[in-house]
């Protein structure tokens, strides 16, 4: 995803100017380290859950205050450093798009990604 462009994107619609005061993002990368051991980690095979993904963005689109969420979950073998999940919400005041980012992320975290860390041998 580029942020820069998908926050032009959003910005172009007619409603945002009546709907934004804030967009929080997230953005995930594989670290080269397991983060139950400190292991030594060279690559990172997740599956994302489509489905699932759209499910929950589509209930928490539901809370008050939020305008638009956009996420993008890659899938496949990934290296230390590359993208693995970008997280857009955009909405009305900080107290209401805060709370969605985190909770948000730690669903699709817990519910809709499947991740194996390759370690070194």
């Amino acid at each position: 995803m580029d942020i820069s462009k998908t926050i032009k994107e959003l910005k172009q619609r007619p409603e945002f100017r009546d709907n934004v005061g804030m967009i929080l993002i997230h953005n995930g990368v594989v670290r080269n380290w397991s983060r139950k051991d400190r292991a030594e980690v060279v690559a990172l095979e997740v599956t994302p859950d489509f489905d699932k993904i759209e499910e929950i963005r589509q209930e928490y689109m539901q809370h008050e205050g939020i305008w638009e969420i956009v996420i993008e979950a890659h899938s496949g073998t990934f290296q230390p450093g590359d993208d693995l999940l970008f997280i857009v919400v955009a909405g009305d005041i900080r107290e209401n798009i805060k709370p969605v980012l985190a909770d948000l992320l730690d669903r699709i975290k817990s519910e809709a990604v499947t991740k194996k860390e390759i370690m070194v041998a």
